[in-house]
């Protein structure tokens, strides 16, 4: 692989949060994250921050805060233009990495040849379907070459920047990233494990979450367009909220 990236000074690895009224949960994230000189934390807001938003950004020190259109992709690219690690890592607001994460990031850039990887999906819940669940996304990845969002994606910033970024769609903007990726190289799956809050699988139902995400991962991959599926997403998501059995607060699924 051409090492487009011995150059570039800066931190190694920029994290990159989008977040969407996820105040909250970005709290607890920025809590959870030791921050060396090596790391960047780059957060790109989807909306104009509310005041919530401004107390966490006024009490956070050594934060770079980016405002951008909703929508992951988006977000994401915003947060992007601004970072300047090596290495760039997406991460969700109630995801959480795992101790000797950057120990990971170090062996992937000393090795040298992977344009990106993801880390093993952990769910937080201590339900047996959870297991499986984490067991199934492990053969997907293993077989399939395809880690979702949800694992913590990095990539390296020039490699990011050759492919494009993350296409601007209303869905399906990892799936796409990482089938990009893999046409310029190899991908890194890292048996370290990012925790990701299991508020969505325990509000919609363990098997029928896990049920839609793979019919919508696979009508994409069939060519489906991303708009018509996110269409099939929020009518879904309606559904649930209007289930009496469902709580209508933070569990209810994200967009």
């Amino acid at each position: 692989m051409p090492q487009h990236d011995a150059a570039v000074s800066g931190p190694l690895v920029s994290i990159v949060v989008p977040v969407l009224d996820d105040t909250a949960q970005l709290a607890g994230l920025l809590g959870s994250l030791a921050r060396p000189a090596s790391v960047e934390l780059v957060v790109a807001l989807g909306a104009p921050p509310d005041r919530a938003m401004r107390e966490l950004q006024a009490r956070t020190a050594k934060v770079t805060w980016v405002e951008s259109a909703a929508g992951r992709g988006a977000q994401m690219n915003a947060g992007a233009r601004r970072a300047t690690g090596r290495w760039l890592l997406f991460l969700h607001a109630d995801a959480r990495l795992e101790p000797g994460w950057l120990d990971v990031l170090r062996r992937v850039d000393a090795e040298g040849r992977a344009v990106g990887g993801c880390y093993r999906l952990v769910l937080d819940s201590t339900a047996w379907a959870a297991r499986v669940i984490e067991w199934g996304v492990a053969w997907r990845v293993r077989l399939l070459n395809l880690p979702y969002g949800d694992q913590a994606i990095f990539v390296r910033r020039a490699i990011f920047e050759e492919v494009g970024g993350y296409r601007e769609i209303p869905l399906m903007e990892d799936i796409d990233l990482v089938r990009r990726l893999r046409r310029v190289g190899r991908l890194w799956h890292a048996e370290l494990g990012v925790r990701v809050s299991a508020r969505r699988w325990e509000s919609d139902g363990w098997w029928r979450r896990s049920t839609e995400n793979v019919i919508l991962a696979a009508l994409y991959v069939a060519g489906v367009d991303p708009a018509s599926l996110a269409r099939i997403y929020d009518r879904q998501g309606a559904a649930r909220a209007r289930r009496p059995s469902l709580s209508r607060d933070a569990h209810d699924p994200e967009p």
